[in-house]
């Protein structure tokens, strides 16, 4: 075995530049920091290495300094594929300015992209994209104007269109684990998930590269339990152990905490309910739309609060909740930890997790709303010059059984009151959401109705449905007039239904609506 064991400074200067770098985390879980930290430095000290292909799956970063922002220098960059900019500002940055290529595809199709660069295949055939942003016929996932080369085609396989995106060779991998031994069998028993470091280490290694792996401490060979490794030492030609355990934190908000591993499990009978405000009348109106044993995934923000108003209403075991990098069960985590679960039942790799939500195997979804429009179009990925980028909600929207969106009518500065059972808007929000047309189609809702997708739009005043017309409104909050706190807010009227009523009004007291899954 010719596996190095170098220091993070030593490890860096492998990567050469006009290279491809693929980088492995998701937030704040299972980042590399040490080493980004070090390929920065090595930049701003000699200028090396120069003119980087960056390629990542999810979001890595805490929206100002650490994870894939080490690498927003000028110069250092010359194109990025990523799932998620959102917690990537220096990258996004240079994006914004012209001065990189940039590129962000669907969370999922990213890491199916590693698996099958590993295989040997040109690319990734999938249906999922279609007709939203990444679609070629729309936009092709391309961020700026400096970005030209598509990277997406439209193919027709007997008689469907799927969309081909194109596979490519990686140089260098950028991994993380728990422990390494002397071979260099990497094991990840103290981090959140395992993601997609397993592909993306075969990619690496099948291109001809080399992968780098920064772990906690390294020990003798033969003492590490075969079935905990998640990167065979086959795969590794370099093993670098943290030298600032600052550095190696299991979160970018905690440095660990064992119930995410399974080491433990913690009790959650103390969760506080939700005040009654807009957050809770948006989650309690969404948990009636949960079925029996639902195979749930619920997106950060907002929808986060349907998990604590299910365990007050005592219905928490009526799903199985499951998060996009790989847990599946407990009670996922939001904020610098998201991610990650409490007492998770099983956690598997990213791109298995993937290949289930692709195949539908959600009952539901509940998603966040940013932007809406009269085709039930949503967009959650780009606002005026800001870069998000998609994340897992192409995955997730696109092939979930239902898919509920959830958000306030309006946004910035709105303000409600829940009194008498009924919704008082005390101050109107500045900012429309349900707009004439979205900035960026990020769901589609016509490749929504096309598929017989049952799709549900909840906000604190208003419910909407999708159908083959467009968006219909199907319920209003009691103390709501519809004209007056509805439809003058709209930039466009929505169908109304002849069946239009009031939303149950137990969603608007304070005590337990005693829901029944």
């Amino acid at each position: 075995m010719a596996v190095k064991f170098l220091t993070a400074e030593e490890a860096i200067k492998m990567i050469d530049s006009n290279s491809t770098v693929a980088t492995g985390g998701f937030v704040g879980n299972c980042v590399p920091e040490e080493l980004e930290v070090k390929i920065e430095e090595r930049f701003l000290q000699t200028g090396e290495p120069r003119n980087l292909t960056l390629v990542y799956v999810a979001g890595q970063g805490d929206g100002k300094d650490r994870g894939v922002n080490h690498f927003g220098q000028e110069g250092m960059l010359k194109r990025v594929i990523g799932g998620h900019w959102g917690l990537a500002p220096k990258v996004q940055k240079l994006a914004l300015e012209n001065k990189i290529e940039g590129y962000t595809f669907p969370q999922g199709v990213i890491a199916h992209l590693f698996r099958d660069i590993a295989a040997g295949k040109p690319g990734t055939l999938t249906h999922v994209g279609l007709k939203t942003f990444v679609d070629p016929r729309v936009e092709g996932g391309k961020l700026n104007e400096k970005t030209t080369e598509d990277l997406v085609e439209v193919m027709e396989v007997h008689g469907k269109e799927y969309l081909f995106y194109k596979g490519f060779k990686i140089d260098y991998a950028l991994l993380r684990g728990t422990y390494a031994d002397e071979r260099g069998n990497v094991t990840m028993e103290k981090e959140v998930g395992s993601l997609e470091v397993l592909s993306i280490a075969q990619a690496v290694k099948n291109s001809g590269g080399k992968v780098i792996v920064q772990v906690e401490k390294v020990v003798k060979a033969g003492t590490l339990d075969p079935r905990l490794v998640k990167i065979p030492g086959i795969y590794v030609d370099a093993i670098v152990e943290v030298e600032d355990i600052k550095n190696h934190m299991q979160t970018f908000a905690e440095q660990y905490n064992p119930s995410y591993t399974g080491n433990i499990m913690v009790p959650v009978s103390s969760v506080k309910p939700l005040k009654l405000d807009e957050r809770k009348i948006i989650a309690r109106r969404a948990l009636t739309e949960l079925v029996p044993n639902a195979i749930v995934n619920l997106g950060i923000g907002m929808p986060e609060g349907i998990s604590i108003v299910a365990n007050e209403e005592g219905v928490a075991d009526q799903m199985i909740l499951t998060v996009e990098p790989g847990p599946i069960g407990g009670i996922p985590v939001g904020g610098l930890s998201f991610g990650a679960a409490i007492n998770p039942e099983a956690i598997i790799d990213q791109p298995n997790q993937f290949d289930f939500y692709d195949g539908g195997g959600l009952d539901v979804a509940f998603l966040g709303l940013a932007q809406c429009d009269q085709a039930g179009n949503i967009n959650v990925s780009k606002f005026g010059p800001k870069i998000t980028g998609p994340g897992g909600f192409i995955n997730i929207t696109q092939n979930a059984k239902k898919v509920v969106f959830c958000g306030t009518f309006k946004a910035s500065g709105l303000q409600v009151e829940v009194k008498d059972g009924k919704l008082n808007i005390l101050q109107e929000g500045k900012l429309v959401k349900f707009l004439r047309h979205v900035e960026q189609v990020t769901f589609s809702g016509e490749y929504a109705s096309e598929n017989g997708q049952k799709v549900l739009y909840i906000t604190e005043r208003a419910v909407f449905e999708l159908s083959k017309e467009g968006l219909v409104l199907t319920e209003i909050a009691p103390g709501i007039d519809l004209d007056k706190d509805i439809l003058a807010h709209m930039d466009f009227k929505p169908i109304i239904s002849k069946n239009l009523k009031r939303m149950d009004e137990k969603i608007f007291k304070p005590e337990k609506m005693g829901v029944t899954i």
